[in-house]
């Protein structure tokens, strides 16, 4: 591109822009005067809007007081006779309520509640003959009972609901005034309700209007910036109106496109007499210097000679050189700059990969090791959160230089080569360090960076650092990943430790890795049906008859062996992978039903473990549902076992999506009760069926009977059914069956079974109970 056009680019620009400026303060005027007409307008119709409420309300407000100025009100009140105040009275307070009713266009109610809330009397200008009491104005009757108010008014607008004006007053029924202290057990509240439908076809209108939600509120609401208007609809009531941006808009869109429309042509004008003065003063001129300057860099010139035009051009061809030179200046503090972390000084991570690097060759050349700490900053989220990012950025900057004083004085010792301390990001920093024994060296620091970061922070910072460290082995040639990767793992085995610690990367971390990598991979692409199965343990009641079947998880890997479920449960559901495993568990134990109820009798429960991680998505219940229907299973002969930490400060939703379990029909029982998540109080709380007590719990509680007894009895209490686990001998079969434990599950009554084994288990044990004599069984083979 040629200069002359380049300076057209340039040009063109700066005229458009001043044409712009000048229609943008046309603009700007027509605007505000814009602006301000339409304010005006909005607030006309919110001053009618504010009129058609005031006369709802006063329809209301008069409606009550005729009501209960009339005398068929209070001989209804006043009738001691509950049949003959029911019929002869009640319909005579009808007929008068009625009357006083007028318009029925306007939707009007009338309320009679006593002092328990209870509802008297119940009048609705409508044609539906089952019309009920709203339940906002129930609502609205106990916030005015509880409050003792002598009269109230409301405006209630429940979401997805047509709104109500609502008066009452609090009276006695003898003297039809405010109650006495003494007779307020005896008062009644009157309560009248409109539907302002007038009032909601104008807020309709309004809000079709304007593109936005009318926000009505019981506290003033100020007008937003720009186009918005706010009222008072009546004491306690506030209406804002904020249209939507496009409204406004569009009523300026015809402004806009007339002013820019002008602004173009006119800078056209403009610009083509400019263009002509600016090739002949400025563009000629500066191709010649370009040429000069071309030549100088392609080593034909020198230097650039002194033009003959005006100063500018000669004093351009000076600033050109020394632009040049600060040009060369500055891509040298780059450089610099770009291995330096900007928020602590030390090294970033990209110049520690650079050097790290560098160190680990030379370690494999001298036959040395590099130590490798990676450091992590415990609970800085946490202070960054609460003190802001100022404090926190300080914070980091505090610790960085405690760090790198630890570092410089471990480097200063002759047996270590090389120190290398850097952020990597964040609040993670590592440190190398190249010596004839980095382990320990590597220690050393790890032990100085501790003590450093306990310094000065524990009261009002609650921080720490988790360490990991990992060194190379001697004249090895591990790589800088490798390294990091295993220092990042210990980092996080001292985390799972308790934090601010440290961990070195072993053997057995390693294991633990490649096993933990192993599983996870194989529960990617298992097939359910291959590899999975469903045992079965009985629980028996003290009759020794089988009440119930809890459905087991057992995994046999063709890789792997047998995986215990207390190892790969919590690697599925860290993995997001324990979903489809507790669709496979549900289907297959509602598939084995059939069998465990011919087993054991149609009522017999099949129990099944789902994860409490999948307790915060709602899919569980409507695929419990799904399957119950597939399989022809009774949801009541199905019980869900969750785990007693869902109801230890479980979040809302998981609440909510166990009370969907429990609308499919099937039964909830908390498992592992009294493992030391909650307290005994809490029994009270808990939504369920069935209460199962721990093992360790049940067996801590053996010595004392009279406990355990009333545990029991408060779990009765509740209309729950208590099952112990862990019964492991007769004494305790007699133990929890005297205190009055529904259900008894343990190895002293069977072992984990599949369906086959369990079926030869039931005809052994018909089998020997048919040899005894006595009808009440406590112990089964």
């Amino acid at each position: 591109m040629t200069l002359g056009r380049r300076a057209l680019l340039l040009i063109f620009p700066v005229v458009l822009a001043g044409y712009a400026i000048a229609a943008g303060l046309v603009y700007v005027t027509q605007r505000d005067s814009q602006l301000r007409l339409e304010q005006a307008r909005l607030d006309q119709q919110l001053d009618h809007l504010r009129v058609l409420f005031e006369n709802d309300d006063a329809v209301d407000r008069n409606f009550l007081h005729a009501i209960t100025g009339g005398g068929a009100l209070r001989s209804f009140l006043q009738e001691t006779d509950d049949s003959f105040r029911s019929h002869a009275l009640g319909v005579r307070l009808q007929q008068a309520i009625e009357s006083v009713a007028g318009d029925k266009r306007a939707l009007l109610t009338f309320s009679v509640m006593n002092s328990a809330l209870e509802l008297e009397h119940y009048f609705e200008n409508s044609t539906d003959p089952f019309a009920e009491i709203d339940p906002e104005q129930l609502a609205f009757a106990k916030r005015v009972m509880a409050g003792r108010g002598e009269n109230s008014w409301a405006f209630l607008a429940p979401d997805g609901r047509r709104p109500w004006i609502v008066h009452a007053e609090f009276v006695d029924p003898l003297t039809m005034n405010r109650p006495l202290a003494s007779r307020v057990s005896a008062a009644v509240l009157l309560m009248a309700a409109i539907r302002p439908e007038r009032f909601l076809a104008m807020k309709r209108g309004i809000e079709s209007e304007y593109g936005a939600r009318l926000e009505i509120s019981d506290r003033p609401l100020p007008a937003a910036d720009g186009l918005s208007m706010a009222t008072e609809l009546m004491p306690g009531a506030f209406a804002r109106m904020t249209p939507a941006e496009s409204y406004f808009a569009s009523r300026l869109w015809p402004l806009k496109f007339w002013l820019s429309l002008g602004t173009v042509l006119v800078s056209l004008l403009s610009i083509s007499l400019l263009i002509a003065l600016v090739r002949r003063f400025i563009t000629r001129p500066i191709a010649r210097l370009d040429r000069q300057l071309t030549e100088v860099l392609a080593g034909e010139r020198a230097s650039i000679s002194i033009a003959d035009e005006a100063g500018e051009i000669g004093s351009l061809s000076s600033n050109m050189k020394n632009l040049h030179d600060d040009f060369i200046r500055s891509l040298r503090g780059i450089q610099t700059a770009s291995w330096t972390d900007t928020l602590t000084g030390i090294s970033n991570r990209a110049h520690f990969n650079v050097l790290a690097a560098e160190a680990l060759e030379s370690s494999a050349r001298r036959g040395s090791q590099c130590g490798l700490l990676f450091i992590d900053v415990d609970n800085f989220k946490f202070v960054n959160d609460r003190f802001g990012h100022e404090i926190g950025d300080g914070l980091l900057r505090e610790l960085a230089g405690r760090f790198a004083e630890v570092v410089a004085a471990v480097s200063k010792r002759e047996t270590v080569a090389r120190t290398i301390f850097a952020r990597l990001s964040g609040d993670e920093f590592a440190v190398l360090v190249e010596s004839d024994d980095a382990a320990a060296t590597a220690e050393e620091v790890a032990r100085g960076i501790l003590a450093a970061s306990a310094i000065g922070f524990s009261e009002r910072f609650p921080i720490g650092v988790s360490i990991g460290v990992a060194s190379t082995s001697e004249g090895s040639t591990a790589s800088l990943d490798e390294l990091l990767a295993d220092a990042d793992a210990a980092m996080y085995e001292a985390k799972a430790a308790g934090k601010n610690r440290t961990a070195s990367f072993s053997r057995e971390l390693l294991e633990k890795r490649s096993r933990e990598r192993a599983i996870r991979d194989a529960l990617r692409v298992i097939d359910p049906d291959e590899e999975f199965r469903l045992v079965y343990m009985p629980i028996v009641d003290v009759e020794a008859r089988v009440i119930a079947c809890e459905a087991l998880l057992r995994w046999t890997s063709p890789a792997l062996g047998d995986v215990r479920p207390d190892e790969f449960i919590p690697i599925a559901e860290r993995s997001g992978l324990f979903a489809a495993i507790d669709r496979w568990v549900i289907d297959k134990a509602l598939a084995d039903h059939m069998h465990i109820a011919t087993l054991f009798g149609e009522d017999a429960i099949v129990s099944i473990n789902v994860s409490s991680a999948e307790l915060g998505t709602t899919y569980l219940g409507d695929y419990l549902a799904e399957r119950l229907s597939a399989r022809s299973v009774h949801s009541g002969h199905v019980e869900i076992e969750l785990t007693e930490t869902f109801a230890a400060g479980s979040r809302p939703e998981v609440g909510k999506n166990v009370e969907a379990l429990r609308a499919t029909g099937v039964r909830i029982a908390i498992d592992d009760f009294g493992a030391g998540y909650t307290s005994i109080q809490q029994v009270t709380e808990y939504s369920a069926d069935t209460i199962k007590l721990d093992r360790f719990f049940a067996e801590r509680l053996c010595g004392s009977r009279e406990t355990l007894r009333a545990l029991v009895a408060l779990c009765h209490a509740q209309g729950m059914r208590v099952v112990v686990e862990g019964i492991d001998s007769p004494a305790k079969i007699a133990l929890f069956s005297e205190v009055g434990c529904d259900g008894l599950q343990g190895y002293e009554i069977c072992k984990p079974l599949d369906l086959g084994e369990l079926g030869v288990w039931a005809l052994a044990r018909l089998a020997d109970q048919a040899k005894q004599n006595s009808p009440r069984v406590r112990h089964a083979v």
